[in-house]
């Protein structure tokens, strides 16, 4: 089983040919409502690559919170340890270009009421096979989590997403980030991806640096380094790619696959997510990423 301890947000999703300029006005295609959050996107992801996953978050008492959990367990995500916090649910306004290109404002709501796990949510994350963790909770919720993992010897997956300092007490607990490539820059302060993987390795055992349609980048503290190409499909909507990605390479970590097949198997599923419109509506069931890769 995967546990995820992250965010659920509705994502509020306007469609338009350019993004406007500060003080400008445009006409957008198309609205949609979709559930979201890059916890429970990465705990769909996970879901429908194939694995048992359980969720750990916050919703509010309003429709988006009912929209959220039901969106969860239509996946077969565990809602088990979804609770309700008074008062609205995360959103996200979302901008998509046509281009595929996005951007993002996260409204936090329910999920900023998540200040660690309890003692049951403990339970359920002491008997996972991995962990996924994101930046969308309060950071003393993800550290208390992380804490609980690496004292059961379960290994914490992380991506460092929206990008803000990470403690030590973080990383300490961290056994592999996947981070993008501008994220990895920002850590790291360095803007080549090679040079920023060796510096994200001084400080985890290992990383994944994802980059878009170059591919990813892949390194451990034992030397091994890969790079993973991406492949090539024409991207509709970039949203959820890398939800995608870090959900489809937990699974594929937890069943056992080596670096390198792990990668293509993740690669395989966000290039499928990529193609269509919207996150958590994106994402690729198992046999589609068993068809891609044959």
């Amino acid at each position: 089983m995967i546990s995820v301890f992250g965010s659920a947000n509705m994502d509020l999703v306007a469609y338009v040919a350019t993004a406007p300029q500060p003080g400008e006005t445009v006409t957008g295609r198309a609205f949609r409502t979709i559930p979201g959050g890059k916890g429970a996107n990465q705990a769909i992801a996970a879901a429908r690559a194939g694995a048992e996953v359980a969720f750990i978050g916050a919703v509010g008492d309003d429709a988006f919170g009912s929209g959220l959990r039901a969106a969860l367990a239509g996946s077969g995500v565990d809602t088990g340890r979804l609770r309700v916090a008074p008062g609205p649910s995360g959103i996200a306004h979302i901008v998509v270009q046509d281009s595929g290109a996005n951007s993002i404002i996260v409204v936090p709501g329910a999920n900023g009421a998540v200040t660690g796990p309890t003692p049951e949510d403990a339970e359920v994350i002491a008997r996972s096979g991995a962990l996924l963790l994101q930046l969308e909770l309060p950071m003393e919720a993800v550290v208390a989590a992380a804490r609980v993992a690496a004292v059961a010897g379960v290994p914490v997956v992380l991506t460092p997403a929206p990008v803000v300092p990470l403690p030590g007490g973080l990383l300490d607990a961290v056994g592999l980030i996947v981070p993008n490539e501008h994220e990895a820059a920002a850590i790291t302060g360095l803007a080549a991806p090679d040079a920023a993987l060796e510096a994200l390795l001084d400080r985890v055992p290992e990383a994944v640096i994802t980059l878009g349609s170059k591919g990813a980048l892949y390194g451990s503290r034992d030397g091994t380094r890969l790079w993973a190409p991406a492949v090539p499909v024409k991207a509709v909507d970039t949203t959820a790619a890398g939800d995608t990605f870090a959900g489809a390479l937990a699974v594929a970590r937890t069943e056992g696959l080596c670096p390198e097949d792990a990668l293509r198997f993740a690669s395989a599923a966000a290039a499928l997510s990529v193609q269509r419109e919207g996150a958590s509506t994106s994402m690729p069931h198992r046999p589609e990423i068993d068809a891609a890769l044959a």
